[in-house]
């Protein structure tokens, strides 16, 4: 049971995953979560190393659609200036948006990986779409209101993970 929270791979921050390393592995597409994946949750919008990120995936012809649970004011802000398709009130981890972001792509679930910062919503989400998942250290120590509670269990998870050397994680 627990296996489906558990993430294809980690690492420390989304700016670590090249196009070469994703090229070489066959994915066109990225599915990723917007806060504390790419931006703290309280940031409107990209930092300049993001947007340097985001042009060397697009320069690479890798496609980028942003899933989020948050609401169609932040994640338009956010998507919007960047020119970023996205998903609003994605009901992570259903699969529906996973699934929507996946067709609106044009693409299949082996060409396509779910990044995130969370193992409640995005790992399992994507794990339980059948997509290849990789989890971010989250990029602020603080988090939304919701988002506390799921830290909770998350860490629980992780500890159980890490006990059977299933994981390492930075905190």
């Amino acid at each position: 049971m627990l296996k489906k929270f558990l993430p294809a791979e980690h690492v420390k921050s989304i700016l670590n995953i090249t196009p070469e390393q994703l090229k070489a592995r066959g994915i066109k597409g990225i599915i990723t979560d917007l806060d504390n994946t790419l931006v703290e949750w309280d940031r409107p919008y990209a930092t300049p190393q993001l947007i340097k990120w985001f042009e060397e995936i697009k320069r690479n012809n890798i496609k980028v659609t942003i899933v989020s649970n948050n609401n169609e004011v932040r994640v338009k802000a956010f998507s919007d200036p960047l020119e970023i398709p996205f998903i609003f009130q994605a009901r992570k981890p259903m699969t529906k948006a996973f699934n929507k972001a996946l067709a609106q792509m044009g693409l299949k679930k082996e060409e396509t990986v779910v990044i995130g910062d969370q193992l409640l919503t995005d790992v399992l989400g994507g794990n339980r779409s059948g997509f290849h998942t990789i989890l971010v250290v989250p990029v602020a120590q603080t988090d939304g209101f919701v988002t506390k509670f799921n830290r909770f269990a998350e860490r629980r998870i992780m500890n159980w993970f890490r006990k059977k050397g299933l994981l390492q994680w930075e905190d």
